[in-house]
């Protein structure tokens, strides 16, 4: 397949999220992406239309591992001209898109954001401009990867696309870049502790360094109780929060 045809349909699916539904979420994204294939192919219109009724089923899983997924798909189809059994694309996008979901929110929305929303708020509180680059420069190669490379990957691999993925050990990743958010949460706490913008500035250096030590020592209680820790991390911001209401009422 002409990599120019690749492209067209790689590019169409960073759209894939625009058109979602309630009744079959991203199925119109998905089939858009394809129409270039059906294109290409001048397929007639009974052929056309029935590729694009079984990529307008139901279909929902994580914009960023959609690459991934599309590009398994396409090469599947051309094996099969878009002709034949289409039970077999179809049963391996339903198998696949579930999984797919589920990595990409762990690591995407549950760890990869918030980390690299900590590490920007941390540099906008120190006066640093470059704040939001840093949020991007740590948030967007990761997502592109998995798009651009995840997309090629599964088109040349085809079914075994998938290995590509696995290979990521994304839930590793997951659990590191969480731990990484904590202990960032716990050093910016222990320099607020001792700057001039804390409520206990002119408290005793051991009363500071208890309270430090009392936190971290909580925090790693409640991870050993299996708790996420996203929600340490939701909830360190939520009593930051707080602690700036109190010190303007207070002011």
């Amino acid at each position: 397949m002409k990599k120019t045809l690749l492209l067209k349909i790689l590019l169409r699916s960073f759209f894939i999220h625009a058109a979602l539904n309630f009744r079959r979420m991203q199925n119109m994204g998905f089939a858009f992406s394809i129409i270039p294939l059906i294109r290409a192919w001048e397929m007639g219109k009974k052929d056309a239309g029935a590729m694009l009724a079984r990529h307008l089923q139901m279909y929902n899983s994580h914009p960023y591992f959609s690459g991934p997924l599309l590009g398994s798909v396409v090469r599947m189809e051309e094996e099969k001209k878009g002709a034949g059994d289409a039970y077999d694309v179809l049963s391996f996008k339903k198998g696949l898109m579930g999984p797919y979901a589920a990595i990409g929110d762990y690591f995407f929305w549950g760890a990869l954001r918030p980390f690299a929303g900590i590490v920007a708020v941390v540099l906008a509180f120190k006066g640093l401009i470059i704040a939001p680059f840093a949020f991007l420069l740590i948030y967007t190669p990761a997502h592109l990867l998995v798009r651009l490379k995840g997309f090629f990957e599964g088109y040349t691999r085809g079914k075994q696309g998938i290995e590509f993925i696995r290979g990521l050990n994304l839930p590793r990743a997951t659990a590191i870049t969480r731990w990484l958010s904590v202990v960032i949460l716990a050093v910016f706490t222990v320099w607020l502790s001792y700057s001039e913008y804390s409520l206990f500035v002119n408290a005793p250096d051991i009363f500071m360094a208890v309270g430090a030590i009392g936190i971290v020592m909580f925090s790693y209680f409640l991870i050993k109780k299996v708790l996420s820790q996203i929600y340490i991390i939701y909830g360190a911001v939520g009593l930051f929060f707080i602690l700036v209401y109190v010190r303007e009422i207070i002011s």
